[in-house]
């Protein structure tokens, strides 16, 4: 097994189209690979026989359980694990698994966030599998990707409404691709592919801090000494623990057909990146969830932790997720691929005019879709794009958008690159510079959302993306059906959208001045972001695309509420908890130690270093009543929030009182620990905790 190469296990633990083609009867896999290519329903006889191989397969790869594997509304994987093993009348026992087993399971809805569209008492869900998705073997279970739905039909899951928006991408994609001459295209699928940054610390650092154990993160912490201000982490030499926990992550991934296509040590000390081969949404979404899975599971059986909190400490880089989003025809064509003259390709500027429409549209639901407490601590500095929805297409591109609905022509000569060295060979240089402060950037032959959040699902994030790109190419479809001509199409979009376009500094004030001008959306915070979901446009739209009902938007709103008023709250109490139960005692018997040690001096009359030591007990002493003064700030203010019950209100109550508290006491933590001495401060420091993986 060690001498094995990841080429030679990819793909061995999921039951993938080669598995189905070697052991399914050539009409049961035909059936299903229709199913899959035109959204047919499988027949129970079908599903019946496909059951059987996959229990046999599951059982070869030493599956003993199966569970229907899911991800409601938490953003969390959730499985609950049932036995292959069936009693017969004689008191045998056989392997079983059927059709029935398959297509359907009914966990406890009840326990599930639903956001009212489950009362408490009516505890029946469903889970549906997705044959779209592969199966797979891990840790003994065979794990089957499914949907999540209420007993009434709603969804109470992330994989549904991504399933929905995806087939609305491809009505409308096809729609326009046929109106443009490609009547052989039947299907037009979205890609994804989810960068992953991450830390990686010790467990021994990570088991003494209660923050990053109960809220993943470190509500208090002076900078270390050195941070990232060297520049020398990203891309730097990995060092050896690390390396290890990353060949044996590629082993899992490779496993379960995920392609590790980079690795590298990211801009912050401890931190890290992991990018994968694009798939399809649907599958790229479950391999980005156990990407996370794996991750943490790996690093603990290393004696690591991984983090995957946005924003674990002050002062260094936070940790996105950038969605790299494209849409490809059943043809292999990817729409978002401009060609070498991209003003002469008049396909290619139709589909971007119409993402631009959509973005600049709908930028508050792509404000939404990145919506979570951890993710605002992070967004607007250290290379996380800002607040404000823009869209980056470098001068080339957007000159040829506007090129290709006037007679005008830009230069776009193709220029060698040159490194003056004369034994280097020279390649062509690309057409445009990178914007890394971009939160919708165009790279190449697709679009990357950097705004999404680490931990996040993006299963949000496309969803959004899809549905809204499905709005703007129905409307593209209506003008050219009405006797529009694509030119002119794409002059009125740039007319009424160019707004969205910016190619500058996302970072700098005067573009926050000139965004504000233009009338762009700002949505500094979560709690406004959700807010937004219900605007009636935004309600008219995923009615119209089938992509959430009413009912379901409203669920929506209520859990993402919910999930930001619970983080909050337990990060208030934890930092109370590290206040009142830890700090506070060290700092009293560190001044408790420097009052003996004045005491000491004064009795042999050294005057000098006396003074200065009552100087530093004294501000060691303010800093001990300031702290408790703003822990019992704290608790009275936690105190009013439990008379409130409006969600939103509750929410906004967080936001601008508790949260503001918090950050106040932080200070003041932090300043204590850069007054205390290291034998009394009762944990890990950023120094100890960012450098000690070696």
């Amino acid at each position: 097994m060690e001498n094995e190469t990841l080429a030679g296990i990819y793909g061995s633990m999921i039951f993938n189209d080669s598995v189905m083609r070697e052991r399914l009867p050539k009409a049961i896999y035909n059936a299903w690979q229709s199913a899959v290519l035109n959204h047919e329903t499988l027949s129970r006889s079908t599903a019946d026989v496909i059951a059987n191989a996959m229990k046999d397969w599951a059982i070869s790869k030493g599956a003993t359980h199966y569970s229907h594997w899911f991800i409601p509304m938490t953003g969390k994987t959730a499985e609950k694990h049932d036995s292959f093993l069936s009693q017969t009348s004689d008191g045998r026992v056989i392997m079983e698994f059927s059709g029935k087993n398959l297509v359907k399971g009914e966990p406890d809805a009840s326990s599930f966030p639903s956001g009212g569209l489950r009362a408490t008492f009516e505890a029946r869900g469903y889970t549906a599998w997705d044959c779209t998705s592969p199966a797979f073997v891990r840790n003994k279970i065979l794990y089957i990707p499914t949907l999540f739905c209420s007993y009434t039909g709603e969804s109470l899951d992330k994989k549904t409404p991504l399933l929905r928006s995806m087939d609305a991408l491809s009505a409308s994609a096809v729609r326009l691709m046929r109106l443009m001459g490609h009547s052989d295209v039947k299907n037009v699928n979205p890609f994804v592919g989810s960068e992953q940054e991450y830390f990686i610390i010790t467990k021994e650092d990570y088991d003494k801090r209660p923050d990053l154990i109960f809220t993943g993160r470190t509500l208090i912490g002076v900078p270390a000494v050195k941070g990232q201000e060297m520049d020398d982490h990203y891309f730097g030499s990995i060092n050896a623990r690390v390396t290890d926990f990353m060949q044996a992550l590629n082993r899992k991934f490779c496993e379960l057909g995920i392609s590790a296509k980079t690795e590298h040590n990211e801009a912050a000390p401890a931190q890290h990146e992991f990018a994968p081969i694009f798939s399809i949404a649907n599958i790229a979404t479950d391999q980005n969830h156990l990407v996370m899975e794996i991750m943490q599971q790996v690093a603990l059986e290393k004696g690591l932790v991984c983090l995957l909190h946005e924003k674990p400490f002050d002062g260094i880089n936070g940790s996105g997720k950038h969605n790299n989003w494209s849409i490809v025809s059943d043809n292999g064509v990817n729409l978002l691929e401009p060609g070498r003259e991209p003003a002469e390709n008049i396909e290619f500027a139709l589909v971007m005019s119409g993402i631009i429409r959509a973005v600049d549209k709908y930028a508050d639901l792509l404000r939404f879709a990145t919506a979570s407490y951890g993710n605002d601590l992070r967004l607007g500095s250290h290379e996380a794009p800002p607040a404000i929805i823009s869209v980056y297409l470098g001068e080339t591109i957007t000159n040829a958008l506007y090129d290709a609905c006037s007679s005008e022509r830009h230069n776009r000569a193709r220029v060698k690159f040159d490194t003056g060295v004369a034994s280097i060979p020279r390649f062509t240089k690309d057409s445009e510079d990178r914007n890394r402060t971009s939160p919708f950037a165009f790279t190449g032959n697709k679009f990357e959302f950097r705004m999404v959040g680490s931990s996040q699902s993006v299963a949000d994030a496309n969803i959004i993306l899809n549905t809204i790109a499905a709005d703007s190419f129905d409307y593209i479809s209506d003008k050219l059906e009405g006797g529009r001509t694509p030119q002119e199409v794409i002059s009125e979009i740039l007319t009424n959208h160019s707004r969205i376009i910016f190619n500058g500094n996302n970072y700098s004030e005067e573009w926050r001045e000139e965004a504000s001008r233009r009338g762009l959306h700002n949505i500094a915070d979560s709690v406004d972001a959700v807010a937004s979901l219900l605007d009636e446009k935004n309600m008219l739209l995923f009615e119209k695309f089938n992509v959430f009902s009413n009912a379901e938007l409203e669920a929506r709103y209520e859990i993402m509420l919910e999930a930001y008023i619970k983080t909050a709250n337990v990060e208030a109490k934890c930092l109370y908890s590290m206040v009142k139960n830890s700090i506070y005692g060290a700092l009293m018997k560190n001044i408790a130690e420097y009052c003996n040690t004045a005491n000491g001096v004064s009795n042999v009359g050294i005057s000098i270093i006396g003074s200065r030591l009552e100087e530093r007990i004294n501000t060691m002493y303010n800093l001990s009543e300031e702290l408790i003064d703003l822990a019992d700030e704290l608790t009275v203010a936690l105190d009013v929030s439990r008379t409130i019950s409006d969600s939103f209100e509750k929410a906004c109550y967080f936001r601008d009182n508790i949260l503001n508290i918090m950050e106040r006491t932080r200070r003041v933590c932090d300043d204590i620990e850069g007054n205390m001495d290291d034998e009394f401060y009762p944990f890990p420091k950023y120094t100890d905790i960012l450098f000690d993986v070696r």
